[in-house]
């Protein structure tokens, strides 16, 4: 797994969302360049499809309430074009640098947490959404409080 680097990080407001308010629509699309490293996260209250390669190596995750409790919901498409090796590969990949995922996506979004800090210790739950049920998971992957970055405070 790399290392998150703030500096590495571009977060993009789409209109309609305001960096402190609204939970629910709030959807996270989150892309990388594999070749400068940068992440790019997306905020805004549908996912930013314009980002979506054919790659379809984002992650997406979405604000939801359910029996009257805020969780986070985060979907991968684990699938590759090539078979089940590539579909092996891509879900180790995915599994490996979803911590960085979800670090970015915390820190992107990190004047929403100050001001939502409840929302550090909401479930997050991760789809790996493949077409073979050895891949086709639901996981609980712990809270966001996990993948708060200890510096936020002097990284505003």
């Amino acid at each position: 797994m790399f290392e998150f680097e703030p500096k590495k990080l571009f977060v993009d407001f789409k209109n309609g969302v305001i960096e402190t308010e609204g939970l629910v629509p709030r959807t996270y699309t989150m892309t990388h360049s594999d070749e400068t490293g940068d992440l790019f996260v997306t905020v805004g209250t549908i996912y930013d499809w314009d980002k979506i390669t054919p790659v379809r190596d984002e992650v997406l995750a979405e604000w939801v309430k359910e029996d009257g409790k805020y969780k986070l919901k985060v979907y991968v498409h684990v699938d590759g074009s090539k078979g089940i090796k590539e579909t092996a590969i891509r879900n180790e990949i995915f599994r490996r640098e979803l911590p960085l995922a979800l670090t970015a996506i915390r820190y992107g979004d990190r004047k929403f947490f100050c001001k939502n800090n409840n929302l550090d210790n909401v479930p997050i739950i991760v789809h790996f959404n493949s077409m073979l049920n050895e891949y086709n998971k639901k996981e609980d992957w712990g809270i966001f409080k996990q993948y708060r970055m200890f510096d936020e405070e002097n990284n505003r």
